[in-house]
């Protein structure tokens, strides 16, 4: 996996499973639980570490809660009483953004669902919101939202108030329809609006990114639905007109990328009016080069711009593949031609696209409207 959640990436030559679970991170869940009578964190080490070789990412948890568990109290109501002892002190609440936490401290949630899901609902969740305030919760209670839905909806509610505001992103991470890593949830995607149009209002950036990453993966089943919030959201006041202009950008963007005209609309990209001559500077582009070309607008009228370009690439005996790329936001006036020149340089070392030579193209789009096309040669690099 590139990516975890929020944001972890795996740094060159060490994979993300290696970074996140390690002697280090097994050692300082180790010494965590010491409180635990009997616990011995040597022999506890020297377990999980040797059971972590070749486990993927999320089985490393499992296997790190299977070889705590023999330490825990068979009863749910006092394991999970020994996990809250054992937890590390919540995340810093003063923080207002990017306190994700450390993914070793996932443990509770694990056992939550395997030893509470079924026949300690309320105590689970309680264990759960304790766990979120050391590391979200997001993963863990979408088994319970499964299994029961009301009960768990009807704790939600009342976490959209938690004056912690770890709690209060959980109920709307949680709830995400299309949330990556996660098991999918049976749950009406509708469901969940409620609680989206309480925490739009939120004061931490930490919660408001997580509704806009929520909208986002609705604007993908109900864009329409997600227009009307949106324009709700506005029409009510309760957020800051900045932050709330920033969640309607981020709860779009996979609907402008489309260029899904009423996402659009929305955000004041108009179609139509925009005049464009686009202007190739390197016809030939050798592979790992940059192709370099400059395209001029012009409008009539005072006009807001959202200005992409799409690459064409050529791909031998099967039909183009194409990817849209950002260019420029900015305002057209009346006899101010606007010229912007671009570099991109065509990789021929991509681990997730592979260059052909042969005929590629470039297309500008201002609004999600093709203005102006041309083409290219990519050829194979110079040997030596």
């Amino acid at each position: 996996m590139a990516r975890g959640p929020d944001g972890a990436g795996g740094g060159a030559g060490v994979s993300l499973a290696d970074q996140l679970f390690n002697a280090e991170t097994v050692g300082d869940l180790a010494r965590e639980h010491a409180v635990l009578p009997g616990f011995d964190p040597e022999a506890f080490l020297r377990a999980v570490m040797a059971g972590l070789p070749g486990r993927p990412l999320l089985a490393r948890l499992d296997w790190i809660a299977d070889c705590l568990e023999p330490y825990l109290p068979q009863a749910f109501s006092e394991m999970a009483e020994a996990l809250e002892a054992a937890m590390p002190p919540p995340l810093d609440p003063a923080r207002r953004d990017g306190d994700f936490g450390r993914f070793i401290h996932a443990v509770p949630g694990v056992l939550a669902v395997r030893h509470g899901l079924e026949e300690h609902r309320e105590r689970a969740l309680d264990l759960l919101h304790a766990a979120t305030q050391r590391f979200s919760m997001e993963y863990y209670i979408r088994p319970f939202l499964d299994r029961w839905p009301e009960d768990t909806l009807a704790r939600l509610e009342r976490w959209c108030d938690d004056p912690n505001y770890h709690v209060r992103r959980l109920v709307s991470e949680g709830t995400r329809p299309r949330l990556p890593w996660a098991r999918d949830i049976t749950l009406d995607p509708r469901v969940p609006l409620r609680f989206l149009d309480r925490l739009h209002a939120d004061p931490t950036r930490y919660v408001t990114r997580s509704v806009a990453n929520h909208m986002n993966d609705l604007s993908k089943i109900l864009p329409d639905t997600v227009l009307a919030h949106l324009a709700d959201w506005q029409a009510q006041g309760r957020q800051a007109p900045e932050e709330l202009a920033w969640i309607t950008r981020h709860s779009l963007r996979t609907a402008v990328k489309r260029g899904e005209r009423g996402a659009l609309d929305f955000l004041g990209y108009r179609a139509g009016g925009v005049r464009a001559a686009l202007t190739i500077k390197t016809p030939f582009v050798p592979v790992g080069n940059a192709l370099v070309f400059a395209v001029t607008l012009e409008a009539e009228r005072a006009l807001p711009v959202m200005v992409d370009y799409r690459l064409r690439f050529h791909r031998p005996g099967r039909d183009p593949a194409e990817k849209v790329f950002k260019l420029k936001t900015a305002e057209l006036s009346p006899g101010a031609p606007l010229t912007l020149t671009k570099r991109h340089r065509m990789k021929g070392d991509a681990t997730t696209f592979r260059l052909h030579p042969g005929p590629h193209g470039v297309v500008v789009q201002v609004n999600g409207v093709d203005v102006a096309q041309a083409g290219f040669d990519l050829v194979s690099p110079p040997e030596g």
